[in-house]
């Protein structure tokens, strides 16, 4: 006959001491809140340098030969017209690369070329349609998200579904791409870090809402089509 086995006395202790620090520990005690979520400012970040887009105003200033100086506006195919030198390839470059792309330029033109380039005004933009307040082009700041361009153009309408915010971009290949940002966790403030920064002619699209569908819906093919049966109240039979 198997004699039985007995736990040894740390474990059998274990077992009788787990149930009891359950019970008294402050986060099981039936209506204790749990601790409060602090919101964290969110690290700085140093930017990039800004990139040249289509659409920018130059200031294009020679130090030495101010008869040269010119305003330029980069063209659809990236380029700016300066005297003496023709075309020069300014998209994706930074203003102070560009300078001295055209300092070297000039140096068989000059004999002491000194450039500099300023960015007067950005030309850039996103476009922000759907359900917001005011759909339309919304200028490309430094740093701007999704959910700042959606409040730039009048915030989320009531139809709007933010779970499925629609961001179109053009990929390295050139063609249209179509990413999904839930925009909830954003607005609502609990995670931030979910929101995406724009590049030059994104286009975000907020959708409506499946309920908001199904109201229109209503409204369109029910109430306006529809013939209206007049209400008439009954007499009641005593």
């Amino acid at each position: 006959m198997t004699q039985p086995r007995f736990l040894p006395f740390a474990f059998c202790l274990l077992l009788f001491a787990f149930p009891l620090a359950c019970a008294t520990s402050p986060a099981a005690r039936e209506g204790t809140p749990p601790p409060a979520m602090t919101l964290q400012a969110a690290p700085a970040e140093k930017l990039p340098p800004y990139a040249l887009q289509i659409g920018d105003q130059l200031a294009v200033r020679f130090y030495f030969n101010p008869e040269l100086n010119e305003d330029a506006v980069i063209r659809p195919d990236g380029m700016i017209s300066l005297q003496l030198i023709g075309d020069v390839l300014a998209l994706g470059s930074t203003p102070e690369a560009l300078a001295s792309a055209i300092t070297e330029r000039y140096r068989g033109e000059l004999a002491n070329p000194k450039v500099t380039v300023i960015v007067r005004q950005v030309g850039s933009r996103v476009y922000v349609g759907g359900e917001v307040g005011k759909q339309g082009v919304v200028p490309l700041s430094a740093g701007l998200t999704v959910f700042q361009a959606i409040q730039e153009a009048g915030g989320f309408l009531t139809t709007a579904h933010r779970t499925q915010v629609i961001l179109i971009r053009r990929g390295t290949d050139g063609k249209m791409k179509g990413y999904e940002v839930d925009m909830r966790p954003v607005q609502d403030g609990k995670d931030p870090s979910l929101d995406v920064p724009l590049q030059a002619f994104d286009v975000v699209f907020v959708p409506r809402s499946k309920i908001a569908e199904v109201n229109l819906f209503v409204e369109q093919y029910i109430n306006k089509n529809m013939p209206q049966i007049p209400f008439v109240p009954t007499i009641p039979v005593f």
